[in-house]
């Protein structure tokens, strides 16, 4: 395709873990795995490198939606540190890697707006070396 998808509707298909550009194939084949190329419309999905970003933005995410506000809670200052610190550190896995597929999908979807390929990436890179 040589048209990219329009902000919000790239985006939100991601977000979805969708095709950005069509909407109705699958991003992903496993948990994070991207599938090689779209199942409905074929287009390559593996030129957008998402690399650390979704980790980056997921881990800005949880830090201040999450831990902020979990914070502010008294049981986790005065309960037994045996039983918060687990139940909170379980709960805080839970929504990292619950969020993770989310965010990287949404990334992917803005790389395909933007139309920012892995050749791109590379040059990019190599330039500022």
């Amino acid at each position: 395709m040589n048209q990219s998808p329009a902000f919000f509707t790239a985006f939100s298909r991601g977000l979805r873990g969708r095709c950005p550009h069509c909407g109705e194939g699958r991003m992903f084949r496993s948990y994070l795995k991207v599938e090689a190329a779209c199942p409905a419309c074929g287009v390559d999905l593996t030129r957008y490198p998402a690399d650390d970003g979704p980790a980056y933005f997921t881990i800005l995410i949880v830090g201040h939606l999450v831990i902020v506000p979990i914070l502010f809670i008294p049981w986790v200052w005065q309960g037994p540190t045996l039983v918060t610190v687990p139940v909170t550190l379980g709960f805080l896995a839970f929504v990292t890697l619950g969020l993770l597929p989310i965010v990287k999908g949404a990334f992917i979807g803005h790389m395909a707006y933007l139309r920012l390929t892995s050749d791109q990436a590379e040059r990019h890179t190599a330039d500022q070396a």
